[in-house]
């Protein structure tokens, strides 16, 4: 399992090894707020904090392989249910961030002011339905349609053009082979900050 610090470190812990961390990753200097695992790739997590920033990891490296800075404290971050290569942000200043990295690695692809004297302080993705909930700091919950470019899910096609409807394993497997993709293409390069 994995940590977040008030000093920004991130430590990966296991039961099994409780006098010390397996690795510590370092990238915020700031409160992390929030990590989730992937829920396709088992290996890749995102991370968000009080600095303003959501950092990409891979659970072999110590430094992050990408970094988003959102211009505010970011209060909460989720991987979308339906597609390994996008999540949603929320921030201080009461906005939302979706992004879809196989589309655009460096900006967001959806930014939606949803409250004004409230900073938002959680965000989760509807199972099923094209929805995302955020939550405040005064207890206010509202929810938002995702735009028309994140709710299509992109399917392989046949020699036609058809597309083909994938299912349980193979839909995972499409998933998975799309974060590889991503890890691949950035692999080589440091994370700016």
């Amino acid at each position: 399992f994995i940590v977040g610090t008030e000093e920004g470190k991130i430590h990966k812990c296991s039961k099994a090894y409780s006098g010390q961390y397996l690795e510590t990753y370092v990238g915020h200097h700031m409160a992390v707020y929030t990590i989730r695992w992937n829920p396709f790739h088992s290996g890749v997590f995102v991370s968000c904090s009080a600095d303003w920033t959501v950092k990409l990891w891979s659970h072999n490296l110590s430094s992050p392989i990408m970094s988003f800075d959102l211009g505010n404290a970011v209060g909460d971050v989720a991987w979308s249910p339906y597609s390994s290569t996008v999540f949603a942000a929320v921030t201080s200043d009461g906005k939302v961030h979706i992004f879809d990295l196989a589309e655009n690695k460096h900006e967001p692809l959806c930014e939606q002011k949803v409250v004004k004297r409230a900073k938002l302080t959680h965000v989760a993705f509807n199972e099923r339905d094209p929805i995302v909930v955020v939550g405040d700091d005064r207890g206010g919950v509202n929810s938002l349609k995702l735009p028309p470019n994140l709710r299509k899910r992109h399917l392989p096609t046949d020699e036609d053009g058809n597309p083909i409807e994938l299912v349980g394993e193979a839909l995972r497997k499409l998933q998975i082979d799309k974060m590889e993709r991503l890890l691949a293409a950035v692999d080589s390069k440091p994370a700016s900050t």
